[in-house]
């Protein structure tokens, strides 16, 4: 079969360094040599290829930024008309004023709110502004935040410390060494280790950086600890709410959580798509922003800033994290159903709206890796993860579990035989962390 997407990557390994601009994206990750890689139109929650091949996406959804779906109508016709009006000009747009107001009635413990285009310099500006107001250095983290120095600076010390939070193999090429040690890596639910963190760091640490929810949700009051421990130690607490927030309520997770933190960020969950990120936070810590240099041309268009006013109404009005939950229960009940009857030994869990499983087996990624394969000839863009939209609906949903049923019984006749599984696949295994690309 042609797969121009195929050929075009092939093209761009040669020109773009990595192959694609974000890791998440590369053909590797899903289904080396095979993948689409590319899209000519997407609209609700279907994908068309370069060669007219029509995919339901049942995986990332945009990689987390297409909440509501793709192309949805409402957020492109205000986008469209901020573009009629001018994207940019030598004067502010008072969507600025419009959107932080917005943020703020939304998260009655903040006071004041910056904006950038991406998650990961949300985070880095999110970092210096905690260190500008302790005057310290030493930040704690827990989780992934991004591709910037002061994160990759946890792998500059003995082991490779992000393989416990994210990827394994993130090399801190490129980051200066004298960052070493100022960023101290603690797992999730791990209350001890970020104690023991604390107390040998005492009187230098500026910041503690979580998701208040990666995956599954904090155990034994992990969060109320922690926030706890920074209030009494004078310590930024930053909640990461990129891949979270508005998922669960219209908001950030900690809202449904209850836990306030001194900082939070968002992106993805906010614009539907259109590049947009935010620091809320108390206005105590957020005035430090003045006191260090932090400002770009780009965050101040208005094309995205009308986009997300619009997006954070929509969910507002429409209780759009109530069909997300649905959603997400439909095909986490449904994994667990079809790979018990077929006799797949898998472990599934997540928040509904990001649900996510695991092949309890012998080299999983190959039978990930399986699993994509059979899942695009049935149609869908289909990884072990889930991310739920507001455009999936419950016929979809059904339809895509029935194919899981039939994949998961492919697996279990493949195991049943003794063979393996690479022998069954039609390309290399998946990668599962960050590799250099030939």
């Amino acid at each position: 079969m042609v797969n121009t997407g195929q050929n075009l990557y092939s093209r761009a390994k040669k020109i773009i360094p990595g192959g694609t601009q974000l890791l998440s994206k590369r053909p590797e990750m899903y289904l080396p040599d095979n993948w689409p890689s590319y899209y000519s139109k997407a609209k609700g929650c279907e994908v068309w290829d370069l060669d007219g091949n029509r995919y339901y996406d049942m995986s990332f959804m945009g990689i987390g930024a297409n909440v509501l779906g793709y192309s949805f109508d409402a957020v492109d016709d205000a986008a469209k008309n901020a573009i009629d009006n001018g994207g940019m000009c030598t004067l502010n747009a008072p969507e600025e004023v419009e959107l932080a107001e917005l943020l703020i009635r939304l998260h009655p413990w903040a006071n004041m709110v910056r904006y950038s285009k991406a998650g990961g310099e949300a985070m880095a500006m999110a970092v210096r502004i905690a260190r500008a107001h302790t005057r310290k250095d030493i930040v704690l983290v827990c989780g992934y935040h991004g591709w910037h120095d002061w994160y990759l600076a946890a792998n500059l010390v003995k082991g490779d410390q992000l393989a416990e939070v994210h990827l394994k193999g993130l090399e801190p090429a490129g980051v200066p060494s004298d960052l070493a040690g100022s960023n101290l890596i603690f797992r999730y639910n791990d209350i001890s280790a970020f104690e023991k963190l604390v107390s040998e760091n005492e009187g230098n640490i500026a910041a503690v950086i979580m998701e208040p929810i990666p995956r599954d949700f904090p155990q034994e009051k992990f969060l109320e600890k922690i926030r706890g421990v920074t209030k009494e130690k004078n310590i930024v607490l930053i909640f990461d709410e990129i891949t979270s927030g508005f998922r669960l309520c219209c908001g950030g997770s900690h809202l449904k959580l209850n836990i306030e933190p001194d900082i939070a960020v968002f992106a993805k969950g906010i614009s539907n798509g259109y590049p947009m990120s935010a620091v809320i936070g108390r206005a105590e810590v957020m005035t430090a922003a003045q006191d260090t240099f932090i400002s770009s041309t780009y965050w101040t268009e208005r094309v995205a800033l009308a986009a997300t006013i619009e997006n954070i109404n929509y969910f507002e009005k429409h209780e759009v994290e109530k069909h997300l939950s649905e959603m997400g229960k439909l095909v986490q009940e449904g994994w667990k159903q079809k790979a018990d009857s077929a006799g797949v030994p898998i472990d599934a869990g997540g928040i509904y709206p990001l649900s996510h499983f695991v092949f309890k087996l012998e080299n999983p990624l190959a039978f990930k890796t399986f699993f994509t394969q059979e899942m695009l000839a049935e149609g869908y863009l289909a990884t072990t993860s889930f991310y739920a939209s507001y455009s999936h609906t419950k016929e979809i949903a059904a339809g895509y579990i029935k194919s899981c049923g039939k994949v998961f019984e492919k697996i279990a006749s493949i195991i049943g035989s003794g063979e393996k599984i690479e022998n069954h696949l039609n390309g290399p295994v998946c990668h599962s962390g960050f590799s250099r690309l030939n």
